[in-house]
């Protein structure tokens, strides 16, 4: 069949809709919201999707320790949410490795079953926020957008996006859902230290922060509940590396025969965090330690001196 001018014609305008199509924004489509409980939000170039996560950690509250405290909170403030009652956004901040991210999933874990439902999103797509809430908005679920590891550089789109959602549009979010944060600092900016030279003092002493640092600190002011982490202390470390090894079918004996190794272990990375005591008992484990050993870095080894006071 002989091609016509008017059939080359369709046959351009075809590619160049094509083309418009990987150009322009593409509507967020629903997925499945039965294939898990959670889902991680992906996008490329212009079309974005929430993804299953089809394996979700089985972390429970039980299996982190030494962060009560901070435990008792996060886990009032989700089961509020749950039940429909108020509840705040949550910025969890603070030491490296204590547990902040391990303990939103952990409450994932634990409500799940009440219809409680995790979406995670990279700071980079918070852009795409304002969708994703009006996308979740008529769903019977209760949703925590979770973005791990949370900071900012000067001019990020992100930035505004999540502060809109917060606190400040026009539009309120929805009440099925909630932001929860992890970062390594109380402010999400970074500040810089002639920001120093915008504060003001009045003739009574009292100090006013400047435009520039007050919109640092707005961000951080919009998180409702803040939860700290600090550093553990040795005793708080060797208690977690002890849950840990028992977590990994440790006998006693190999337990208390792993305290020094795992001091050594937590001084040559310069940290006794949660995280430091999770890899020691994995490699601890790893290599047969499960079963009964006299105490030492291996067999009949000598611990090294010293370290009770790492």
């Amino acid at each position: 069949m002989t091609s016509t001018p008017l059939d080359a014609l369709f046959h351009r305008a075809d590619q160049l809709l094509r083309r418009l199509e990987q150009i322009l924004p593409q509507a967020l489509v629903a997925p499945d919201w039965g294939a898990s409980i959670a889902f991680r939000y992906r996008k490329r170039g212009n079309a974005g999707w929430l993804q299953p996560v089809r394996q979700v950690g089985p972390i429970a509250l039980g299996d982190l320790k030494e962060v009560d405290g901070q435990k008792d909170r996060l886990l009032r403030n989700t089961a509020q949410f749950v039940a429909g009652q108020p509840a705040n956004n949550v910025l969890l901040t603070g030491a490296r490795g204590t547990g902040k991210s391990s303990l939103i999933k952990a409450c994932l874990n634990e409500f799940a079953d009440r219809g409680l439902r995790l979406i995670e999103v990279d700071k980079a797509d918070l852009v795409d926020l304002p969708d994703l809430v009006d996308l979740v908005a008529a769903r019977p679920e209760r949703f925590i957008v979770f973005c791990d590891d949370l900071s900012f550089d000067e001019g990020e789109p992100g930035y505004k996006a999540l502060k809109s959602i917060l606190d400040g549009s026009i539009a309120a979010a929805s009440d099925n859902v909630l932001v929860y944060a992890t970062s390594n600092r109380r402010h999400l900016l970074p500040e810089t230290m002639k920001e120093n030279l915008s504060y003001t003092h009045t003739d009574d002493g009292e100090v006013h922060p400047g435009e520039a640092v007050e919109e640092k600190i707005s961000l951080s002011e919009r998180f409702g509940l803040w939860i700290s982490f600090y550093p553990f202390s040795q005793p708080e470390y060797l208690a977690i590396v002890a849950q840990w090894l028992q977590h990994f079918g440790a006998a006693p004996g190999a337990i208390a025969a792993a305290r020094q190794p795992s001091l050594v272990w937590a001084l040559e990375r310069g940290s006794r965090s949660g995280r430091v005591a999770y890899q020691f008992a994995r490699d601890w484990a790893g290599h047969g330690h499960a079963a009964d050993a006299p105490t030492g870095l291996s067999g009949d080894a000598p611990a090294p001196d010293g370290l009770d006071h790492v």
